[in-house]
């Protein structure tokens, strides 16, 4: 039997419409925290600045657990989203998610970054399909800004933009 949230992308017209059907909405975009954008923009390549969570704080192995993880790792990916959503004006305008890096704020020992980088890289298939499969690197960090459970960057490819006339 098929998950009903896999085809989603194949029935909703829209990636908003897909993440309302998810019962998911953007956040307000977070404002850069320091002497850089969120994002920057060349030809038809979007590059994202890295995005964290405010729910979620410590390491995976000792203050999280994997479940946690994953649920912050979604998260962060729909911080990443109003970003996007902010540069572009709509999601619909995105192409194809290149590259994702999950940098997860992790024990010595702890070595399920990849399960926990999921919670990000199933949210981009649900919301835009064959659109959403991407290269990542799931990596463990000693520590991460104000002691964010995860932080995660990407890159685009996004409609070219039309110059006026």
């Amino acid at each position: 039997m098929t998950n009903q949230t896999e085809n989603i992308a194949d029935v909703a017209k829209t990636p908003e419409e897909i993440l309302e059907q998810l019962g998911l909405e953007l956040p307000s975009l977070r404002p850069a925290v320091g002497s850089y954008v969120s994002c920057v923009r060349t030809g038809n390549l979007l590059f994202t600045a890295g995005q964290g969570v405010d729910q979620y704080h410590g390491k995976l192995g000792r203050d999280l657990t994997t479940e946690e993880g994953y649920q912050a790792a979604q998260q962060s990916m729909l911080n990443l989203l109003s970003v996007v959503k902010n540069e572009l004006g709509e999601l619909s305008k995105v192409k194809q998610i290149v590259k994702v890096l999950g940098m997860v704020n992790s024990t010595e020992d702890f070595t399920e970054q990849p399960v926990v980088m999921n919670g990000a890289s199933d949210l981009l298939g649900k919301v835009f399909g064959d659109k959403g499969k991407h290269g990542r690197s799931a990596v463990g960090m000693a520590q991460l800004p104000n002691n964010t459970a995860i932080e995660i960057e990407m890159i685009l490819e996004v409609e070219e933009e039309r110059e006026a006339k």
